[in-house]
């Protein structure tokens, strides 16, 4: 079952209430836990909280804290926005839903109510937050004043934004809607948008369109006298007192509002004997305006009454206060169970209910974007808490990004090197390190030092190593920092911000070696692009790999691709798709393709396919039209490193993806290689995808 949804609007006061409490109520029909998130809300003053949370979470007793239903008060947004932190945002966003969905077996999420300063960048905040969670849509906007094409318009923008970002739309909802026109919204809306989208139009209903008399209080600062205990009575209308009384009972209506100034007793009076009349409609309350107290007299006969109506007292004048009551939208709060009762029976007479929760329970997210990746690679490593040595202590990007995990607790940490040298770097760098989190080692006057030379040198003998040659190798750092892999002393290695390629794996190749099964170490890079994360292979270690070596390459990345989370759908890459090229380099990509379907015909694999008929659904269906790959390739497979190296240096640079990697597969344990030119943040996640590498052995 997916684990969340997203509720978005189009438009400010388009009810959005009512399709997040229908949903809270069907949902909990279906599963046990069903937690609540906004990631962005109104601001509010410290002492209260937000008034959709508050609502839902008292209403179906879901055992949250407010504070832990939401990321960011909008005013934070803008800031962070103005800051360009936006990568920030969106980052928050997801830990705090990612500790919500831990929690519950299912999570609503709404999005944010178009109200304020910075609504005009909301439609996209909602998009991107849906797409980063990855989880399916709900839009619903509202048809009051709208023309039917209006209507229909503004609901498939809606849809068209969230599919052309790849969310999933599940439901789109008309609300508002004058009953008489319901059947010609939903016919209309069949017609526009794809059948797999479901569609729902909810009526306008004035106990929902109206304000209460509690609502109203709110919006006047205006002070209870009498009825405190019916100010959920709905307004449904109002009129004021200001003529003579005979002539204003002609106009009262069934609950609406009596708004007069606080020293006409004979309007309140006459007001409250109507509402007791059975000749008269009932009313809903009573608006003194001026700050004008009745009488004493006239008080003490109104506390007299049997049967009373919420009379409330504003210093505004009739005219000012009129205006303001005729400006109120309407909403939904916790003690107003009229109006949650009325939502929920609205949205499950209007709504295909049990269509919509098939489809959530089937749901299947395509998938998943480099933030979120991120997220689960460090919620993993973290959990894991595994040891890394890292044999370049000196180097300042080394000891930076060491500071970063050892501030997210992401892993235990090794430094080798000369420990005054490194002191002195920290220091230069002011970097203060917890001696309990972080071990310096120098392996010539480490304790394992014999110890290791000699594992060496058994290990090697048949080689002609002798003792002497494996002291002289093991002062040395990347041999010091494999062989403590190899002995269980650490769960794994990084390297390569000042050795080569050569120099950091040539010590696996020697002792560590190959998982059994596996002849041949090939690397990966995980390319987090603009909208989703894809694998690259082979782009850093076989320059010119046979079609067994290829075949090999392409099991250990869709292992790979599977262990971390993505499906994997690999392409083998060529330069011409399906049975069209023929040539050395295309067969040894056709001959590959049908090894791995040999090997494991579990897998999903197209080859040979050119990359465009590989990532682009209409290039890949036209091509191919019969392929489960083509078109929505998660891994792909370069026939040679030349091409492999620059293709992924070329993706990186022109679209601004991440890179991370190289990641080498087919050790018997993880040891990961860094380019020279690393920045911090790819030590920082090279060191994290080692961790979950080593939490898989």
């Amino acid at each position: 079952m997916s684990k969340a949804i997203y509720i978005a609007t189009t438009e400010p006061n388009s009810g959005k209430s009512i399709v997040s409490l229908g949903l809270m109520q069907i949902l909990l029909g279906k599963t046990a836990k069903v937690g609540y998130f906004r990631p962005i809300v109104d601001d509010f003053k410290n002492d209260q909280i937000d008034n959709h949370i508050h609502t839902v979470l008292s209403h179906f007793e879901v055992d949250m804290k407010p504070e832990e239903a939401y990321a960011y008060t909008r005013s934070k947004v803008l800031q962070l926005k103005n800051q360009d932190k936006d990568d920030e945002i969106i980052s928050h966003i997801i830990h705090k839903f990612k500790a919500i969905e831990d929690r519950f077996d299912f999570v609503l999420v709404e999005g944010t109510d178009f109200s304020g300063e910075g609504a005009i960048i909301e439609w996209d905040i909602n998009v991107l937050v849906a797409k980063n969670l990855g989880i399916p849509a709900v839009i619903i906007t509202s048809g009051a004043g709208k023309t039917l094409e209006e209507l229909v318009g503004n609901l498939y923008m809606g849809f068209d934004s969230f599919r052309e970002k790849g969310v999933e739309v599940l439901l789109t909802v008309a609300n508002k809607v004058q009953p008489e026109n319901l059947e010609l919204v939903v016919a209309a809306l069949k017609k526009k948008l794809p059948e797999k989208v479901l569609i729902g139009a909810i009526p306008a209903n004035p106990t929902l369109g109206n304000p209460t008399v509690k609502e109203i209080a709110s919006q006047l600062d205006a002070k209870v006298l009498f009825g405190a205990d019916y100010l959920n009575n709905q307004a449904n209308g109002f009129s004021v007192g200001a003529m003579q009384l005979r002539n204003y009972l002609t106009h009262l209506k069934k609950d609406s509002l009596v708004i007069t100034p606080g020293d006409r007793a004979d309007i309140i009076l006459g007001a409250l004997q109507a509402n007791i009349s059975t000749n008269y409609p009932n009313l809903s309350g009573i608006v003194l305006t001026g700050g004008l107290i009745p009488e004493d007299s006239i008080i003490k006969l109104i506390e007299g009454l049997s049967d009373i109506i919420p009379i409330i007292s504003v210093n505004q004048g009739t005219f000012a206060v009129t205006n303001k009551i005729g400006a109120i939208k309407p909403k939904i709060y916790a003690d107003n169970t009229e109006k949650i009762t009325t939502s929920i029976q609205e949205f499950e007479k209007h709504i295909p209910v049990n269509d919509l929760a098939e489809r959530l329970i089937t749901f299947k997210a395509e998938g998943i974007t480099p933030r979120m990746f991120q997220y689960n690679l460090l919620k993993r490593a973290k959990s894991a808490k595994k040891h890394i040595v890292l044999p370049e202590g000196t180097d300042e990007r080394i000891l930076i990004a060491a500071k970063k995990l050892l501030e997210v607790e992401a892993v235990t940490l090794t430094l080798l090197g000369d420990k005054a040298q490194i002191a002195a770097k920290m220091e230069e760098l002011a970097l203060v390190f917890d001696p309990n989190e972080i071990t310096i080692i120098d392996p010539k006057t480490s304790p394992n030092f014999l110890d290791y030379a000699t594992t060496l040198y058994e290990l090697r003998k048949h080689k002609n190593v002798n003792l002497a040659m494996a002291k002289d190798l093991m002062e040395d750092v990347s041999y010091f920092g494999t062989m403590m892999v190899h002995k269980g002393h650490a769960d794994g290695m990084v390297s390569g911000a000042v050795h080569t390629t050569q120099h950091t794996i040539l010590p696996a190749l020697q002792f560590i070696k190959t998982k059994p099964g596996v002849s041949l170490v090939s690397s990966v890079f995980f390319m987090c692009l603009p909208n989703r994360v894809t694998i690259f292979g082979d782009c850093a270690i076989n320059p010119n790999p046979t079609a067994e070596q290829l075949s090999e390459i392409a099991i250990s990345s869709a292992a790979t691709s599977a262990a971390f989370g993505i499906e994997p759908k690999v392409a083998m890459l060529s330069y011409s798709s399906g049975a069209s090229g023929t040539g050395e380099d295309v067969d040894r990509v056709r001959k590959a393709t049908a090894l791995i379907r040999t090997k494991r015909p579990d897998l999903k694999v197209e080859g040979p396919i050119q990359y465009d008929a590989a990532v682009d659904s209409k290039v890949g269906k036209s091509k191919l039209p019969d392929s489960e790959v083509a078109g929505q390739a998660s891994v792909f497979i370069f026939p040679d490193l030349n091409t492999g190296n620059n293709t992924y240096k070329a993706v990186q640079r022109e679209t601004g993806a991440l890179a991370i990697g190289p990641m080498l597969q087919g050790l018997n344990k993880p040891v990961n290689d860094l380019s020279r030119g690393c920045t911090v943040e790819d030590i920082f996640n090279t060191v994290i995808i080692t961790a979950i590498q080593a939490e898989g052995l």
